[in-house]
């Protein structure tokens, strides 16, 4: 893949980032880590009794209002970094006990980031991003990640072009799912953990109910039962300042209906408690 012109994400801004243009992202060629640790709040198929090796990245190709992380997604912030760099990092990350090396929001600064992998790390690599992406752009990856973890925040075209910018979220994040299964194959388990495989994320938005069972009847009608995992996240926080329905958490009616439509499409994976959505299990960025 040629990245001299940007085209790694959707938006296909076509910014030369090595000549210090930006584009959506807002984000130079310069690799930006903004927290490296230990992230015990993943699902615990991942993070296991070490936790997951949870490397945040500056900047993000969403920008979604709700963001959790916008103190690092809305702006390129973070420890500048050489891909050499970014290999050490994991590697003291795998010495601390990192069950994985847990890559978050990592497509805009790929280039950066395939060296660091090109030699096989001694625990599965989970690719943590939007779903937001290019097909073209994943299979540079095909051979390096263990384990994808998209989210798959829309079906409703509207929502996910007045939340996130992103009119053609369905369109590609679809497309990039049945990509990083085809990559992985089915979910592969070693014990409780885990290890190769898809995780499908999709969190649970306040007054969106219908946006969350189109998107389950859409993963129970590309995948096999078992096939793939699929977690159902209800940690919403409201951010300041965000309009209703937005401005309040998911209600316990709102997660029993989701829930219950997961069930009747036959998929399997991870539920959270109600108190998942609390600031504090936030990073402190």
């Amino acid at each position: 893949m040629n990245y001299n012109l940007c085209r790694l994400c959707p938006r296909q801004c076509c910014v030369d980032r090595t000549a210090g243009q930006v584009g959506f992202c807002g984000c130079s060629d310069e690799l930006l880590v903004a927290k490296a640790m230990l992230h015990h709040w993943e699902e615990p198929a991942l993070a296991g009794s070490g936790g997951s090796g949870a490397i945040f990245f500056g900047g993000c190709t969403l920008g979604c209002s709700y963001c959790q992380n916008r103190a690092i997604s809305g702006k390129p912030v973070g420890k500048g970094m050489t891909s050499r760099e970014l290999r050490a990092v994991m590697e003291d990350l795998i010495a601390q006990g990192a069950e994985n090396i847990d890559l978050v929001t990592p497509t805009h600064y790929l280039p950066s980031i395939l060296p660091a992998l090109e030699e096989k790390l001694p625990v599965p690599v989970v690719y943590n991003c939007g779903g937001y992406e290019r097909v073209e752009t994943l299979r540079a990856l095909e051979g390096k990640v263990d384990i994808y973890l998209p989210d798959l925040k829309y079906a409703d075209v509207g929502l996910g072009a007045r939340l996130s910018g992103a009119g053609d979220y369905f369109f590609h994040a679809g497309a990039a799912i049945k990509e990083m299964f085809r990559q992985t194959g089915k979910i592969r388990r070693q014990g409780e953990k885990v290890v190769s495989g898809v995780i499908i994320r999709h969190l649970i938005l306040p007054g969106h109910v219908e946006n969350s069972l189109k998107v389950l009847d859409w993963i129970g009608e590309n995948f096999a039962p078992g096939e793939v995992l699929v977690s159902l996240m209800r940690q919403y926080t409201p951010m300041p300042g965000l309009p209703e329905p937005l401005n309040r958490p998911i209600t316990q009616e709102e997660y029993d209906a989701v829930l219950s439509w997961m069930w009747l499409n036959g998929l399997e994976g991870f539920t959270q408690e109600a108190a998942a959505a609390d600031s504090i299990f936030i990073p402190d960025f």
